[in-house]
């Protein structure tokens, strides 16, 4: 059993506490440290998970402030701008995963790792709840022979808890930058203006306005499907589950289209559904990832690398601790 620490770094924030509640459920002996600039609030939600510490970090020194501890993994779990996170988890061959950098900002991350390649694996997080678009994609495709058409469309309720970092995050990646990138017959190109602007049914049927997005799941699912057209939409508005008059929910609706393994014209329609929004999709995510590269799942520890979420997680794996957290998968009418 893994001994040395999980670091969480913002891990008292709300997808923090999501993420250490599935390790702590999990895995109760395997102890955490709940790092962030508020000492206080670390060590107050260090001491409700138990066997976990809090601790202060220093984004100004090579060590964070975090001295001698030995971390088994790190998770940044806000925008990072200095990468010092990631070179910290490098200097401790430590496995890295973050969750907020946009696909216009991989570029520092990316050279940390190409300057240091063997010193552990580095996992950009930033798909659309970390996994939970992308996996449930690629298992959906797998009825296909050859997949023409992604659309993504993810529904975020305006009353759902984002938490400071996530809206800092949200307001960045949908206003600081005014385009998106997809990919329309086989060509990447960045969607602006009118061309930004869609419209996807959600899981009622109620028609959503939508503004382009581009997460990571863009780039992964066009190249590991080599399909010609992906683009991925993101609407804050009223969830289906409120529509009915019950708690928020956030939903994804994949729509596939190509041809079957007999050459058919075949179109599928699915949702990932979570009754409390989405913060508990992102930090299962985070905390699967952590699994696989520390090798908590019983498996060999991941290997120094350059990973997306959805090359790590075992699609029927996802789908059952998805159903343990409380998700669902459902497929919709075309």
């Amino acid at each position: 059993m893994l001994q040395d620490s999980i670091l969480l770094i913002g891990g008292y924030g709300i997808v923090g506490r999501w993420t250490s509640h599935f390790l702590r459920s999990a895995y109760p002996d395997v102890p955490l440290l709940i790092g962030g600039r508020n000492l206080a609030k670390a060590q107050e939600w260090a001491a409700e998970l138990g066997n976990a510490q809090g601790l202060e970090v220093d984004f100004s020194t090579s060590d964070l402030g975090l001295g001698d501890h030995n971390i088994s993994a790190v998770a940044t779990l806000f925008m990072d701008d200095r990468v010092a996170t990631l070179r910290f988890a490098q200097s401790r061959c430590a496995p890295h995963i973050s969750i907020s950098p946009g696909i216009f900002e991989l570029g520092p991350e990316v050279a940390a790792y190409m300057h240091n390649p063997n010193a552990a694996p580095v996992v950009l997080g930033t798909e659309w709840l970390v996994g939970a678009t992308s996996v449930p994609t690629l298992e959906f495709a797998k009825r296909f022979r050859r997949v023409h058409n992604v659309v993504i469309g993810a529904l975020l309720d305006e009353r759902d808890d984002f938490g400071p970092a996530a809206e800092v995050d949200l307001e960045r990646q949908t206003k600081a930058m005014p385009v998106a990138l997809a990919r329309r017959d086989g060509v990447f190109y960045w969607r602006r203006d009118a061309d930004a602007m869609a419209r996807f049914r959600a899981v009622d049927g109620t028609e959503m306005e939508a503004s382009a997005l581009s997460p990571n799941d863009v780039v992964g699912l066009a190249t590991v499907l080599d399909t010609p057209n992906v683009q991925f939409n993101l609407a804050i508005g009223e969830s289906s589950s409120r529509r009915r008059g019950e708690p928020i929910s956030t939903e994804i609706i994949i729509e596939l289209e190509g041809e079957d393994h007999d050459g058919q014209v075949l179109r599928t329609r699915h949702a990932i559904v979570h009754p409390q929004g989405q913060m508990p999709l992102t930090g299962l995510g985070v905390a699967l990832v952590l699994e696989r590269l520390t090798g908590l799942d019983g498996n060999p520890a991941t290997p120094p690398g350059l990973y997306f979420p959805y090359q790590l997680l075992e699609a029927s794996s996802y789908f059952d601790r998805l159903k343990q957290a409380g998700g669902s998968v459902m497929t919709l009418e075309g």
